[in-house]
């Protein structure tokens, strides 16, 4: 459950991110961000894969660009869905998309898989340890 309630904030982050820099997405209230998020994850889980399986052919002759497209499209139908969030045109749903794809990504590479904050502890070897060795010699 805690997994759950972390990447919806990742969401909601990322909605407001979008909303702050691409002019063309208004997001009116707290309450309208979080239903926004909330709503965002059940069309990527829903009707997401429906649309990649369908644009499967379009989507492998752009190299997978159309992704973008139906990441925008994805956003869309969230602000249609939403009476208090508005996006003006396709070219702001696109940059939105790639906003909150980009936050998204940021932010679950440090959350990782779990949805726990990760840290790696990177340690050396002692040099005595490969001092003692002797020198290698390739095989």
């Amino acid at each position: 459950m805690t997994g759950f309630l972390i990447r919806w904030a990742v969401s909601a982050l990322a909605l407001w991110v979008a909303q702050a820099l691409v002019p063309g997405i208004r997001i009116q209230g707290a309450a309208t961000l979080w239903i926004a998020a909330l709503l965002l994850g059940f069309v990527n889980a829903v009707v997401r894969p429906l649309l990649i399986v369908f644009t499967l052919p379009i989507t492998i002759l752009t190299l997978g660009l159309f992704l973008l497209v139906i990441n925008a499209a994805m956003l869309g139908l969230v602000a249609a869905m939403l009476d208090r969030f508005a996006i003006s045109g396709f070219w702001s749903a696109l940059a939105g998309a790639v906003v909150v794809s980009l936050v998204s990504w940021l932010v679950s590479s440090t959350i990782g898989n779990s949805a726990r904050v990760e840290m790696f502890v990177v340690r050396q070897r002692a040099a005595s340890t490969s001092a003692a060795s002797g020198p290698r010699t390739p095989l």
